[in-house]
């Protein structure tokens, strides 16, 4: 055999080692005992005084989060997701006394998020239907006032796959759909609060920088964020920059299966600027993400790239980050090439901005392109965060969680954040 072909064998060999090594990560091994009392169910009433954990190349200390910029490099570039979180549970009642939930995942017609809030007569959404099996078909209607006027919302259901329905939206009056969210709808908070939401958490459960419609849960590393604390970064030379990705309700979604290869990922919908990944490329490739979202949209640009380059005549319809895509293959273009290649490709086409869907999992054994370091908060056991966490530490996400539980931090959506630097 020629010693290139046996390199070659040895290689593709190698590369399905590796994969299949971090399909069989067992999800019980990133379990911790999180007490209901170490969830915190509000916030602090001062956003920037919650705790903030440092986890600097293995050395753990704290603060408090209004001295972040003290520990963000001079002159790094950061990065956050400027979601904002819709109202997106609906409740209707039927003639019966039935109530069903709808509950308003991602734009199928439109499928664009802008284009459908500025919707004035119908649209369709991918929706959850809480007491599916008492709403078999018809039509759900309910008066809803509107800038002082009733308008009658009506929603059919009208197919889509078996975990996800698509209900249709029409309505009368000439307003928004976007209007008709805000008067009718209600913000999601997280399961596991174990609570309704409140008027309060329409301002808490948004981060100070929110702006794009889309997400039906918050960023919420970026809850802890002031315009102080944010004036302080820049004053210490860190520069801003925002991306988006909408966070769906399948970041709730617990890994169920023991291993995590039987895990799907959710799909995410993300838009960069195309600025921004110049900002990147001249920082040498490197960022500060605030957020797991952020994590998720920088890296999945990496693979944008690499899948541009190899793919000129690809479409931004075709731009797709799968599950599995880190793994699968040989990654051998720099991240600063990779993204040179996705701004060469958006010139081409005339773009400032690129949209695509990801799914990426980033489980241990992952090889971290563009972020550095990243402000989060923390993750519920067993879940597919917790293993980004991990995979960004080199598995040293005991020290940072032992350390959180055995010094009174609050855990989940509303409480305290990390700075981690591997």
């Amino acid at each position: 055999m020629p010693v290139v072909s046996a390199v070659c064998i040895i290689f593709v060999f190698s590369i399905m080692f590796v994969m299949k090594k971090i399909q069989e990560i067992a999800i019980a091994e990133y379990d911790y005992p999180l007490p209901d009392e170490r969830i915190a169910k509000y916030p602090l009433a001062q956003r920037d005084s919650s705790k903030l954990l440092l986890y600097n190349k293995g050395v753990v200390s704290e603060d408090v989060f209004s001295n972040l910029p003290k520990y963000i490099p001079q002159n790094a570039l950061m990065v956050f997701n400027n979601t904002k979180v819709i109202q997106a549970r609906l409740r209707f009642r039927k003639e019966t006394g039935a109530l069903i939930e709808v509950f308003c995942l991602e734009p199928e017609q439109p499928c664009d998020y802008q284009q459908i809030f500025l919707e004035t007569k119908e649209c369709v959404w991918q929706c959850l239907v809480g007491n599916s099996n008492r709403w078999k078909g018809g039509v759900l209607s309910q008066v809803v006032e509107v800038g002082g006027k009733n308008v009658t919302l009506s929603v059919e259901r009208v197919g889509g796959p078996a975990a996800v329905n698509h209900v249709r939206f029409s309505w009368d009056g000439g307003v928004s759909f976007a209007e008709l969210l805000e008067a009718a709808g209600e913000l999601p908070i997280p399961p596991y609060l174990n609570r309704r939401t409140e008027e309060s958490d329409t301002r808490t459960y948004q981060t100070v920088y929110s702006k794009i419609k889309g997400s039906v849960a918050a960023p919420t590393a970026g809850l802890h964020f002031t315009p102080a604390v944010l004036e302080a970064l820049t004053a210490a030379g860190v520069e801003r920059e925002e991306v988006t990705l909408h966070v769906g309700a399948g970041t709730f979604k617990p890994v169920k299966s023991e291993l995590i290869a039987d895990h799907e990922m959710h799909e995410e919908y993300i838009e960069v600027r195309k600025a921004l990944i110049e900002k990147i490329v001249a920082a040498g490739g490197e960022a500060v993400a605030v957020g797991t979202t952020s994590v998720r949209t920088l890296e999945s640009l990496y693979f944008l790239g690499e899948l541009v380059a190899e793919n000129p005549a690809v479409t931004q319809d075709e731009l797709h980050v799968n599950q599995w895509t880190p793994y699968n293959r040989e990654h051998s273009l720099t991240t600063v090439d990779s993204l040179k290649a996705l701004l060469e490709w958006m010139e081409r086409n005339g773009l400032d901005r690129v949209h695509s869907h990801t799914q990426i999992m980033i489980a241990p054994g992952y090889r971290y392109r563009i972020v550095k370091a990243i402000v989060t908060n923390f993750h519920q056991p067993k879940s597919t965060l917790l293993l980004l966490v991990s995979a960004f530490v080199d598995g040293d996400w005991r020290t940072i969680y032992d350390y959180a539980l055995a010094n009174g931090f609050r855990f989940l959506s509303y409480g305290d954040s990390s700075l981690l630097i591997p």
